[in-house]
């Protein structure tokens, strides 16, 4: 037997904003609160075959580029209007050395965090 991903954990400074930015970004719902921490996926709830995010809030600085980062795949449109879309949602683009070659367009989250929207567009199931 083997383990599945079923949460991955950011910390945050604002977890209300970034589970607005990211709930847009992914369709998710906000699925539980515990203390400072925010759940969020898909409407099914936990336990589907997507992981949930928790963005816990933290107050401790962050300090250079994250060791893992999200990926994201447009779902229903073509990577230029996905990437409008989120740029209008508040992501920003980033700089971690591409050549410019590359088919994916790297990007932040509102609080700086790292992540890649993808080329190919895939099923939404």
């Amino acid at each position: 037997m083997a383990c599945r991903i079923s949460e991955l954990v950011l910390d945050c400074r604002d977890p209300e904003a970034l589970a607005r930015f990211w709930c847009e970004v992914l369709d998710f719902v906000v699925l539980g609160r515990e203390e400072d921490d925010i759940e969020i996926g898909p409407r099914e709830g936990f336990g589907g075959p997507q992981p949930t995010l928790v963005l816990s809030r933290s107050d401790d600085p962050r300090t250079g580029k994250l060791p893992l980062h999200i990926d994201v795949n447009a779902t229903d449109r073509d990577q230029d209007a996905e990437l409008e879309r989120l740029l209008k949602l508040g992501a920003r683009p980033a700089d971690v050395g591409q050549t410019g070659e590359e088919s994916w367009h790297v990007l932040t989250d509102p609080e700086g965090n790292e992540f890649c929207l993808l080329r190919s567009r895939i099923d939404p199931a």
